[in-house]
C-alpha cells in the first residue's frame, strides 16, 4: 500500500514518537508499504528524502518537511494543522500520486481515514481543570486543551474515521465521550533485544558513576513530559516520607521545572532529585535506575513501564495507566489503588527498597510479562485497520 502518515515529530526519544518509528519501521520493512511521511522534525529514523518520491520501489519511508513555526504551542499547533494538510495537498497535485488510506497518530488532521488514539484530550483537560493553576502558562494550556477537545468532537465522532486505541482503558473513554463503540484495541510493543538487561548490564556501573550514585542508593525514575498528570507531586510527597531510606529520583522529560524544583526544595529533597530533558537513547535512565515509578492521573498507556518491565526493573503503576489493564497486581507489578495518595505511594517505594525477594520476583514476572507485547504485533494489527479502510475507500 502506498500509506500517507501525518505526525509532527518522529524520533526515538519519546514515547508516543518511538512507537510511531517502530511502526512505520515495519509497516515499510515486514510489509513492503511505502510512507508518505509528513512530519516537522524526523530524527533516529530510517527514510529518503522528498527528492525520492519519484524513484520506484516499495517498502520506504519517504519524509517531507512540513514547515515549522516559532512561537507558543497553542500557535505551533494552528499551524502544523494548517501546513500539513497544505504540504500534503502540493505532493499529490505535483506528484499525481493519491495515496491508499491516511494514516494518524492522535488529532492531527481531519481527513485520516485510521487514527491511533494515544490520549483523550477531552480527560486530560478535565483532570487540569481540577488541579487547576493560574498564570499565563495555566491560560496557554486551557485554550491549547479547549482547541483539542474541539478537534476530537469533530474527528472521533466521525463514523467514517476507523479508531484504534493503545488500551481499553483509552477506548472506553472514546466511548464515554464520543459514543464510539467499535474501537479497535492494539496495545504498544517493546523491542525485548533492545531493551534488556543484557542491553543496559554494561550501561549501569559507568552511568551511576556519572551521576554520583553510591552502591546504596536506591534510585528512582519517573519518566514522561507534563510531571502534574505523570503524578510528580505526588511523588515527591512520597519520596519526604522516606528520608530514613537511601534513595535518589531521576525525573526525565519536558516540562516547566520551576514549580517542582521549588517543590523539592520545601520539601528537602534538593539533593535526593535530579531533572533530565528526553535523551535519544533512553535506555541510560533505565541502567541507572532500580525502579520505575509511575503514579500518573491519566495515562492511554505508558510506554516506559512495558519498557521497564523488559528491562528488568520493577514497576509502580497507576490504575489509570493504560498498561495496567495487562498487569497483576503484587505478581509482577505494583498497581497502586489511589494514585494521589502518598502514603500508599510511599509503602510502595519502601517496600521494594527494603524487601530484596519480593522486588527480584516483581522484576522476573514483570520480564516475562513484558515479552507477550511486541512491535511486530502491534504493526500486523493496525495493518488490519489500514487495509480495511484503503478497500473502503476504494468502493466509495
Amino acid at each position: 500500500m502506498r500509506i500517507t502518515v501525518i505526525s509532527p515529530f518522529v524520533d526515538r526519544q519519546h514515547g508516543t514518537e518511538r512507537a510511531l518509528a517502530e511502526l512505520l519501521d515495519r509497516l515499510s520493512a515486514q510489509h513492503g508499504d511505502t510512507i508518505d511521511l509528513y512530519a516537522q522534525k524526523v530524527g533516529d529514523f530510517n527514510y529518503e528524502p522528498e527528492s525520492s518520491v519519484e524513484k520506484p520501489g516499495h517498502g520506504r519511508i519517504i519524509w517531507h518537511r512540513v514547515k515549522a513555526l516559532p512561537g507558543p504551542h497553542l500557535m505551533q499547533f494552528i499551524a502544523w494543522f494548517l501546513s500539513n494538510r497544505w504540504t500534503r495537498r502540493r505532493q499529490e497535485r505535483v506528484s499525481r500520486i493519491t495515496p491508499d488510506v491516511v494514516f494518524s497518530p492522535g488529532i492531527n488532521a481531519t481527513d485520516a481515514d485510521v487514527i491511533l488514539v494515544h490520549a483523550v484530550f477531552h480527560r486530560v483537560a478535565e483532570l487540569h481543570q481540577t488541579h487547576d493553576s493560574r498564570g499565563l502558562r495555566a491560560l496557554h494550556r486551557k485554550l491549547y486543551y479547549a482547541l483539542i477537545c474541539n478537534l476530537e468532537r469533530r474527528v472521533y465522532q466521525n463514523p467514517r474515521v476507523a479508531l484504534a486505541a493503545v488500551s481499553q482503558h483509552t477506548a472506553a473513554q472514546l466511548a464515554r465521550y464520543f459514543d464510539r463503540h467499535d474501537v479497535t484495541v492494539i496495545p504498544n510493543g517493546v523491542d525485548a533485544v533492545h531493551f534488556s538487561p543484557a542491553a543496559l548490564s554494561t550501561m549501569r556501573e559507568r552511568f551511576r558513576q556519572q551521576w554520583n550514585f553510591s552502591p546504596q542508593d536506591f534510585v528512582l525514575l519517573l519518566i514522561g513530559n507534563d510531571w502534574q498528570n505523570k503524578g510528580l507531586n505526588t511523588l515527591l510527597r512520597a519520596c519526604s516520607q522516606c528520608k530514613d531510606l537511601s534513595f535518589r529520583l531521576l525525573v526525565v522529560g519536558q516540562d516547566e521545572q520551576t514549580i517542582f524544583r521549588s517543590e523539592t526544595e520545601k520539601l528537602g529533597l534538593t539533593a535526593r532529585v535530579q531533572f533530565f530533558a528526553p535523551v535519544p537513547d533512553v535506555r541510560i535512565f533505565y541502567a541507572a535506575a532500580d525502579s520505575l515509578v509511575a503514579p500518573s492521573l491519566e495515562d492511554s498507556f505508558n510506554l516506559p513501564v512495558l519498557e521497564a518491565m523488559s528491562c528488568g526493573l520493577p514497576v509502580i503503576v497507576s490504575p489509570a495507566a493504560g498498561v495496567s489493564d495487562w498487569l497483576s497486581p503484587d505478581k509482577d507489578s505494583i498497581v497502586l489503588n489511589n494514585p494521589e495518595n502518598a502514603e500508599e505511594l510511599a509503602r510502595a517505594i519502601r517496600l521494594l527498597t527494603t524487601n530484596a525477594p519480593q522486588r527480584s520476583a516483581i522484576a522476573s514476572n514483570g520480564l516475562q510479562t513484558a515479552k507477550l507485547f511486541s512491535w511486530d504485533t502491534h504493526a500486523r494489527e493496525l495493518r488490519k485497520l489500514l487495509v480495511a479502510a484503503a478497500k473502503k475507500s476504494q468502493r466509495n
